[in-house]
């Protein structure tokens, strides 16, 4: 026992030496272990919750086959995406991350701006998951009222919104607690996914009956093109569910300055978590596939209004099915509380150096908790404030997949591409791709590029007002927002903002802690407090 204490110090020390050597001195409890890092990316992919969330996107989109083998082709690029975030983690695990990586990387000639964008983009992607994940949870959770009622209960946007709400709060509760509580809870996270993965990848064909029960040709080859767009347009638009669901993988980044043998844990918790939920996400859309019946449209129009719930009523009963679609929603509801958790420390992160308006009140540890609370419930209002697209269309709150996506490619793209694009002393961590690093950062690059463009489409060729893609709306209003704010007159972050700044002076001092902006300007009037509980 003593041995055990004495390495997990040991492995500390190395961690908080590593940080400093950032720039950063040690500010949270170090008490998530690797698997938990793992947990916590896992958690956010949330596999079967995060496919059911957006099969409404593959299934009208190329049916059987967008699901199958669009799931095995986007899985390979999203690998090459994990492989060159990897070696950033390893070489300076800081919860910072994506845009510490930047500045450090990029030119000093715009380091300061790239920096700026990729914390914005990478903020509102925190901002998006959250909100995509709870509303899709709000919308499980009709569904299940739904199948309870026997198909009779419909549902209203202002409902769903109220659910939503109360999912969002009570997130903001739960991530406001402990470190040790929160690291905990991942064991759990990481047995319930995988639990509900095998259940539908070997129980669902077991108790689907025969009139439902497709042929091997049909579940591997059948394309169904419900949107008008060309077929090989479509299947690309299909991919925004492997795409959405295998997403967030940044988080363990997020989550580096809580984690023990960081330089090592970080890069494999997303590399894990992308290869086990590649191979079992398709092992689960080639049992949908099988299982699923072949009156695509009649799923995506059930009255229970949820594509994979509809699945699960047809083949298992309304009693299987809603014992099942319960723990899909305990999973999802876990998949929010564990996006916010990252979230709130991006979000911190980014206050930390001066970022974010206000940052001397997010800039904040609970001196009870020893997590940054005012950063948990900020992120939570925002969440909120993205919901009432609700209100506007379907089209509008639909958005916030594809805007999760695109956002966090922006801010992916930036810091993987500063790596090669400028001279810089970049050294390798223990995790390294070497000479394969170059080939895979570029193949990971261009298909963000891409795929961004893509997601702009909208779901039909004909579209309207109502119907239109918001996502080019929402992100890039927001995006707008942050350049002004970047290059306000006067106030503006282009007079004061210098990127990531050391914090350990005013440690060495004795001092209570400062944020960046602070240090770097003093009329910004940023401080930085640990608050009594």
């Amino acid at each position: 026992m003593t041995s055990t204490s004495s390495d997990s110090h040991s492995g500390h020390t190395r961690d908080e030496a590593i940080l400093a050597g950032l720039g950063y001195k040690q500010e949270f409890r170090r008490q998530f272990t690797p698997l938990e890092v793992f947990g916590v990316a896992f958690s956010i992919v949330g596999l079967l919750p995060s496919i059911a969330s957006v099969l409404f996107n593959a299934m009208p989109n190329g049916g059987p086959s967008a699901m199958v083998w669009g799931w095995v082709f986007a899985s390979a690029f999203i690998m090459c995406i994990g492989l060159a975030m990897a070696e950033l983690a390893s070489a300076a695990p800081t919860s910072g991350g994506l845009y510490y990586w930047t500045h450090s990387l990029a030119s000093p000639r715009c380091r300061n701006f790239l920096s700026w964008i990729v914390g914005y983009a990478n903020t509102i992607t925190s901002i998006a998951g959250l909100a995509s994940v709870d509303w899709a949870c709000a919308i499980q959770i009709t569904a299940a009222v739904s199948i309870a009622s026997n198909q009779v209960y419909m549902t209203t946007n202002a409902q769903i919104y109220g659910i939503f709400a109360a999912l969002v709060l009570s997130h903001a509760v739960l991530v406001s607690l402990g470190t040790q509580i929160l690291a905990r809870l991942q064991r759990l996270y990481i047995l319930l996914n995988v639990c509900l993965c095998f259940v539908v990848i070997i129980a669902l064909p077991i108790a689907t009956p025969s009139e439902f029960r497709n042929s091997a040709s049909y579940a591997l080859g059948d394309f169904t093109n419900f949107n008008g767009w060309p077929s090989g347009f479509a299947f690309i638009l299909s991919l925004l569910a492997p795409l959405w669901t295998i997403g967030g993988y940044d988080s363990s980044v997020h989550m580096s300055e809580e984690a023990s043998n960081a330089t090592t844990a970080i890069p494999w918790a997303i590399v894990g978590s992308i290869a086990i939920s590649a191979a079992l996400g398709w092992g689960i859309n080639v049992s949908l596939a099988f299982c699923m019946g072949s009156d695509i449209e009649g799923i995506l129009n059930s009255p229970i209004g949820q594509p994979m719930a509809q699945i699960f009523y047809n083949s298992l009963g309304q009693k299987g099915a809603l014992a099942l679609w319960s723990l899909v929603i305990v999973a999802q509801y876990m998949m929010g509380s564990s996006g916010l958790l990252v979230g709130s420390r991006q979000t911190f992160a980014f206050a930390r150096d001066g970022g974010l308006p206000f940052s001397r009140y997010f800039y904040r540890i609970n001196s009870y908790t020893r997590t940054p609370v005012n950063t948990v419930w900020l992120n939570a209002f925002l969440a909120l404030a993205m919901g009432l697209l609700a209100f506007a269309s379907t089209q509008a709150i639909n958005a916030i997949f594809t805007l999760g996506v695109t956002s966090s490619y922006v801010s992916y793209i930036i810091p993987i591409m500063t790596r090669f694009a400028f001279k810089n002393d970049f050294k390798p961590g223990p995790f390294n791709l070497g000479k394969f690093g170059f080939p895979v950062a570029v193949i990971a690059v261009l298909w963000m590029v891409f795929m961004n463009i893509v997601f702009f489409f909208p779901t039909t060729p004909q579209t309207n007002v109502q119907e239109m893609n918001y996502t080019v709306v929402v992100l890039g209003g927001f995006m707008s927002l942050a350049i002004f704010w970047y290059y306000c007159p006067v106030y503006g972050g282009v007079h004061w903002f210098n990127g990531p700044v050391s914090n350990i002076a005013s440690a060495d001092k004795g001092q209570d802690d400062e944020s960046a902006s602070e240090k770097t300007g003093k009329e910004q009037g940023v401080d930085v407090l640990i608050v009594d509980a």
